[in-house]
């Protein structure tokens, strides 16, 4: 690539970047003839995505199959107010060409899965994981350690981050760390537990950081090192990883040769197939409790959100202490019990724990508390 390749306007972008000897000329052609797929456009991809796009990155992919919410505009900044219901991607393409129009942007509204991942990660140099479930994460680890890529590695929880870099080829991969993903419920998505608005900026503008300097090849990428943010003591510690020699993946006789079904191998759907006698909607709730022998509520959500709204005379068990618990509704085991959240993703784990200590009576609320606001009490608030 010669300095032609560059025109003066685009010169004048990168002014800044031009008078870092780190980066220069050279560097910035080096950026330009990067290509990168950013997976999820949500907390994390928003502000890899704007920075990479900033930085001149020549070619970005952006998938992403879900549509911009009016919860998801506390944290992701790529979206604003006019995009609520656009698919996400659409959204984001509007940003980023608006923010350098220099750069190839291609957007895939597609899951990101083990049979459409190879396809629409092939001729990507790095790829970075904004993704918010195991099961991507897996799967996006799996990906570049068998195709010789770098995984820039991104997760948020409440005040909490994380970043590294997984590349098989010079350190540790994902599975290395954790062979395998974490029993259902121990790690609740953003959507159960909350995630402070900033956190998803600081470490997504971290993995931008380490996806320009793998480009560059400047400075010394977080390979074999897991950085560790809390935003809460504003403190960040590094944490040095060693490659696992009994790595099924990376290790010294690995297993993993090919994608696998990693929704299966993280039971992601174990806790969505239930049977109609476990459920029950909010106009069967309503009805049955104005008749006689009402149910027991069980609310499993934090006291925390029940300030913003509640079901009276519920008991509220929190999701996170269910098992120590338990004993506590021992009385209620010849009663009915329906058992709610905020939308229904922690209820109906909750039912199967309830079901395998003995727990015969109890149904999970479709749709949880916000479908109640939505479709019996209007002006309950919902979150």
């Amino acid at each position: 690539m010669t300095q032609s390749t560059f025109t003066q306007e685009e010169l004048l972008r990168y002014s800044r970047h031009l008078m870092i000897p780190e980066v220069g000329l050279e560097g910035q052609k080096r950026l330009k003839s990067t290509s990168v797929l950013i997976v999820g456009a949500g907390g994390l991809g928003s502000p890899a995505a704007l920075y990479l796009a900033a930085a001149g990155i020549g070619h970005l992919g952006l998938v992403d199959d879900d549509v911009v919410d009016a919860s998801n505009l506390q944290r992701q900044i790529l979206h604003g107010s006019r995009q609520i219901g656009k698919p996400k991607v659409d959204s984001g393409r509007e940003r980023l060409m608006d923010l350098n129009p220099f750069i190839k942007l291609d957007t895939y509204c597609s899951s990101f899965n083990q049979k459409t991942a190879m396809e629409i990660a092939a001729g990507y140099d790095i790829l970075v994981d904004c993704s918010d479930n195991f099961a991507t994460r897996y799967l996006i680890n799996d990906l570049c350690a068998l195709t010789a890529r770098p995984d820039v590695y991104g997760a948020v929880y409440r005040f909490e981050g994380q970043v590294s870099v997984f590349d098989a080829r010079r350190g540790p991969c994902y599975r290395c760390l954790f062979p395998e993903p974490p029993a259902e419920g121990v790690a609740p998505t953003c959507g159960e537990a909350g995630v402070f608005g900033v956190v998803p900026g600081v470490i997504g503008t971290l993995q931008a950081a380490e996806v320009i300097k793998l480009a560059l090849g400047a400075g010394e990428p977080l390979i074999g090192k897991f950085l560790v943010f809390d935003a809460l003591e504003m403190s960040f510690r590094t944490i040095k990883l060693t490659k696992r020699q009994g790595c099924q993946l990376c290790g010294e006789h690995p297993k993993i040769t090919h994608l696998i079904d990693y929704e299966y191998f993280c039971s992601i759907n174990a806790e969505k197939a239930l049977d109609a006698p476990d459920m029950i909607t909010v106009k069967e709730l309503a009805a049955r409790l104005k008749g006689v022998n009402p149910p027991l509520l069980l609310d499993v959500r934090t006291p925390v959100e029940a300030q913003v709204s509640a079901l009276e005379g519920a008991v509220m068990i929190p999701m996170e202490h269910l098992a120590e618990r338990m004993a506590e509704l021992n009385n209620y085991r010849e009663r009915e019990i329906v058992v709610f959240c905020r939308t229904g993703t922690r209820s109906k784990r909750a039912l199967h724990q309830l079901k395998e200590k003995g727990f015969s009576k109890v149904k999970d609320l479709t749709g949880g508390i916000n479908a109640w606001a939505q479709q019996i009490d209007l002006d309950m608030f919902q979150y």
